[in-house]
């Protein structure tokens, strides 16, 4: 398995536009700016390009029922997901240096909740989100996935749509030797499964810095062994550890005060030495995070900073 040279992704989008005054509450969450003020999402999309992000994600996770309920997904839902994809087109366009817009599909019904999957509800809200980013996307990220049945229900949502898919896991926060999603399947098969549905990169998010080098070592032994040429990567929450009973972004949670900018690029210089090629931030890492991994890390590793 060659790596690949660094790329950096974005960081999270619910608490940035929290920060930057947009409209936010629960049960919405980042959905609500993409409603009242998509102005608000296309502030923060620029914010994290200034950074140096090269990877953007649209904003389209919270546009599932679970946030903003059955009947808006139904009356609006792929009217939405289109604008997160224009909105995140805009911003990639506006940059003088390339940038790929990367299609969010969250968990269909709840993040960190693989005990509520169901296949079929599931790949219908998907083939919704998908039919709105489409036109918009240039690979599509299935983010945030607590089990592998959440991965091939992505999978049968975009059929025979051709833009690479590119799968993220997160994992439980408990620091062993075994990584394990929080459904508490192991990484090295979540990574067999990601290999057998054709994904193009297999990243780990949503989950404790601490626990993400072990995740890609376990990932880089199953991809050796399958000879696979799959770029890995990582984009860390800065949550303190979740309990297995909570659901993500249900409630504000903390954020956790040793991860500064630079601690966490000390920590993202762990996971370019374990095998990660794309590195980001997930809730709580902002363009200041960003912009520490474009001025050091990618002289770290002999990229351009442009």
């Amino acid at each position: 398995m060659s790596q690949a040279s660094l790329r950096l992704l974005d960081g999270g989008m619910g608490r940035e536009l929290k920060r930057i005054g947009a409209p936010f509450r629960q049960p919405e969450w980042s959905a609500l700016a993409l409603i009242e003020a998509p102005e608000f999402v296309l502030q923060a999309h620029r914010a994290f390009v200034d950074a140096g992000a090269r990877i953007i994600t649209t904003n389209s996770y919270a546009v599932v029922p679970f946030h903003i309920g059955e009947e808006r997904f139904a009356a609006k839902g792929r009217v939405l997901a289109e604008r997160a994809g224009q909105l995140a087109r805009q911003a990639a366009s506006e940059s003088a240096e390339p940038v790929i817009v990367a299609g969010s599909l969250p968990p269909a019904l709840g993040s960190y909740r693989p005990d509520l999957f169901d296949h079929q509800r599931s790949v219908t809200i998907h083939r919704e989100l998908i039919a709105g980013l489409q036109a918009h996307v240039d690979v599509w990220l299935a983010e945030t996935q607590s089990s592998t049945a959440e991965v091939r229900a992505v999978a049968e949502a975009l059929g025979t749509e051709l833009k690479p898919l590119w799968v993220s896991f997160t994992l439980l926060d408990e620091v062993n030797e075994s990584p394990q999603l929080r459904s508490t399947e192991p990484v090295g098969e979540a990574v067999r499964v990601a290999a057998e549905v054709g994904a193009r990169v297999v990243l780990f998010n949503c989950s404790q810095p601490e626990v993400m080098a072990a995740a890609l070592a376990e990932a880089r032994d199953v991809l050796n062994s399958l000879d696979q040429s799959i770029e890995l990567g990582v984009y860390a929450n800065a949550f303190p550890p979740v309990s297995t009973e909570a659901e993500a972004n249900s409630t504000l949670l903390e954020i956790r005060g040793d991860l500064d900018p630079e601690s966490y690029l000390r920590w993202s210089r762990s996971w370019v030495a374990a095998g990660a090629s794309i590195v980001g931030g997930c809730c709580g890492i902002g363009p200041e995070h960003i912009a520490q991994l474009h001025l050091h890390l990618l002289a770290d590793s002999g990229g351009a900073r442009t």
